[in-house]
């Protein structure tokens, strides 16, 4: 009968979860490689500083151009944002619109650069990446995590120089704060599991 409850008692507390708490501490997820590039779908913002009554949000076309208020169609796809706003100077003083034009770009929204989130989360998809965008939000734009994730193992793969790399995160480790939340990059796919009951 001893034995019967201390049985009893540690599936208690495995059912409870006070086992060992997971954290991130043991993996080693290669760093996201940053690709700050422009493509299609992309959406920025344009400044050309003094030049108030012009439209300042853009978007990149599927054929890799954006049509631009005094210059018209520019190819923008594969050019950083920085070299985006040098091509417009040198467009606006080429063709005598402004002598010394001041132009500011900053991407808003990496349309061309996915990330997918799957498995036990609300609204499972594709989203697009958003400068500086992490594992917690990634969630957070799929609506959050389900009744029955398991929020110690989340698969996230990650396209490396060596290939395909994938590791196995707690989410409850980076939202109680115990772990760092995870930066992402353009392609990572990130899977969460369902508990076991």
């Amino acid at each position: 009968m001893h034995s019967f409850r201390v049985v009893l008692t540690v599936l208690c507390l495995l059912a409870l979860g006070c086992g060992p708490r997971a954290d991130n501490s043991h993996v080693r997820l290669a760093p996201p490689m940053e690709s700050t590039t422009l493509g299609p779908g992309d959406l920025f913002q344009l400044q050309i500083v003094g030049e108030k009554d012009l439209p300042q949000e853009y978007q990149v076309a599927s054929d890799g151009t954006v049509d631009l208020p005094y210059i018209q169609t520019l190819t923008v796809s594969g050019l950083e944002p920085q070299e985006v706003a040098r091509l417009v100077r040198k467009t606006l003083i080429e063709k005598k619109i402004l002598t010394d034009p001041s132009v500011v770009v900053s991407v808003k929204e990496y349309n061309s650069k996915r990330i997918t989130v799957l498995g036990q989360v609300q609204k499972p998809g594709s989203f697009p990446l958003t400068p500086g965008m992490t594992l917690i939000q990634a969630i957070s734009l799929s609506g959050g995590l389900t009744s029955i994730a398991n929020k110690d193992r989340v698969n996230l793969t990650r396209r490396t120089k060596k290939g395909t790399q994938t590791v196995v995160l707690s989410v409850e480790s980076i939202t109680e704060g115990r772990s760092q939340d995870i930066p992402l990059q353009a392609g990572d796919q990130i899977y969460i599991h369902e508990r076991v009951f």
